[in-house]
C-alpha cells in the first residue's frame, strides 16, 4: 500500500511517499521539496510529481493522499486535509519508535511559525503552543539575518561555536532586528559574535514558549529551522540537555501525513 503526505508550508512544500510493510513498519520510498511561492497548488502538484518520478510511479498508484500545512486546502487531488500539528505528532512518534527515542516534547521551527507540541505515551497531542503572529524567531527570521550578515545558514553552527564576545539582540521584531544587526556590523562586531547573539535570541523565544507547557523527557527538534546547528546548540546550552534532530527534519510533517493516509485508507 503506497500513500503520500504533502506538507504545503508558507516557505517550502514537502512530499513524502511511503509504503506500508506490516502493522508497524513503513518504508520511505521518495521525498521531494520545492519553494511554495505564490502558487501553493502548483507547487504541491509539481513537488508530488517530482517525488513520484523518482520511483517511477504516477498519482494513480497512490491509495491515499493527505495534505497538511499552510496551503493544505488549495489542492484538489488529495483525499483529506489534516492540521500540521497532528501530522507532526504522528511523524515524530513513528520516528522516535523507529530509533528507540522517548521524545514527548516537540519543537517545530517552521518558516513563518514556531510550534511546541506535547505528546502522551501513545503519541497523541495533549497540549501545544504556537507563535504565528510574527516572523521573529522563525525560519524566515533566520533567512533575513543570514542575508544581512552574508553567511550561509548551514554555517551558523560553526560561527556559533567560534564566538568569543557574543552580542545581545534586543529587538523582538524581524525588521528592527535586521536594523540592529546592520548597526552591529557597522560597529565592527565580529560575525561569529552576532550569529551567536541571533541564535541565543531565537532560543530564548522558544524557551519562553516551552514554559507554557509541561516539558517531558527528550526534546525532538524538527522543521526546516531544525537544520540550523547554531539554534540547536543554543537550545541545548540553555536547556542543559541533548536535543534529538532527525536527519531530514523538514520532512517530519509530510511523513506524518503519509502515515495518517495509510491509517485512513485501512479504515475505509
Amino acid at each position: 500500500m503506497i500513500t503520500a503526505g504533502i506538507d504545503i508550508g508558507s516557505v517550502t512544500t514537502k512530499v513524502v511517499i511511503i509504503e506500508k510493510l506490516n502493522s508497524k513498519n513503513y518504508k520511505i520510498l521518495s521525498q521531494a521539496i520545492s519553494p511554495t511561492g505564490c502558487e501553493p497548488k502548483k507547487s504541491a502538484e509539481e513537488t508530488l510529481k517530482n517525488a513520484l518520478s523518482k520511483i517511477g510511479l504516477s498519482i494513480k498508484d497512490l491509495r491515499y493522499v493527505i495534505s497538511t500545512g499552510y496551503g493544505r486546502r488549495t489542492i484538489e487531488f488529495g483525499n483529506e486535509t489534516i492540521t500540521e500539528i497532528t501530522c507532526c505528532a504522528k511523524g515524530t512518534f513513528w520516528l522516535c519508535n523507529n530509533f528507540g527515542i522517548k521524545a514527548k516534547t516537540i519543537i517545530d521551527l517552521g518558516g513563518q511559525d514556531t510550534k511546541i507540541i506535547s505528546l502522551d505515551d501513545e503519541g497523541n497531542v495533549v497540549d501545544f503552543v504556537m507563535n504565528d503572529k510574527c516572523a521573529a524567531g522563525t525560519g524566515r527570521f533566520l533567512e533575513v539575518m543570514s542575508n544581512v550578515i552574508g553567511i550561509n545558514l548551514d554555517d551558523f553552527g560553526t560561527y556559533y561555536t567560534n564566538a568569543k564576545e557574543p552580542v545581545k539582540i534586543n529587538s523582538t521584531c524581524t525588521v528592527f532586528a535586521e536594523s540592529e544587526v546592520i548597526s552591529l556590523i557597522a560597529q565592527g562586531k565580529q560575525k561569529e559574535d552576532i550569529i551567536k547573539g541571533i541564535c541565543d535570541s531565537i532560543a530564548e523565544r522558544i524557551l519562553n514558549m516551552l514554559k507554557q507547557i509541561e516539558e517531558k523527557d527528550v526534546i525532538f527538534f524538527c522543521g526546516g529551522g531544525a537544520k540550523n546547528e547554531g539554534i540547536k546548540r543554543a537550545l541545548e546550552e540553555k536547556l542543559k540537555k541533548e536535543i534529538y534532530t532527525p536527519q531530514e527534519p523538514q520532512f517530519v510533517v509530510a511523513l506524518g501525513a503519509a502515515i495518517i493516509g495509510t491509517e485512513r485508507y485501512q479504515n475505509l
